[in-house]
């Protein structure tokens, strides 16, 4: 699997909710360039596990729909004398 990479706009407003939740919940006060090596750090170690499970519940998605295609499709179905 490719190295995940987050968007900058979207690794920004990580590093902020980094931040404030160290904060928040920590009473800890992190750079962003700490935050941001962390971000890389869950990224690299814990993002294959994300990222197969997305990819599980896309497929459990898609299966339901196909079926319900399958279904709609024999639905249709003509009797043939």
């Amino acid at each position: 699997m490719p190295e995940i990479k987050l968007e900058a706009e979207r690794k920004f407003a990580l590093v902020e909710k980094v931040r404030g939740y160290l904060s928040k919940e920590f009473d800890l006060e992190v750079g962003g360039f700490e935050a941001e090596f962390f971000i890389d750090f869950l990224a690299k170690e814990m993002g294959t596990g994300f990222y197969n499970q997305g990819l599980h519940d896309a497929q459990v998605i898609v299966s339901s729909k196909l079926e319900d295609i399958s279904d709609a499709i024999y639905e249709i179905e003509k009797p043939v004398d």
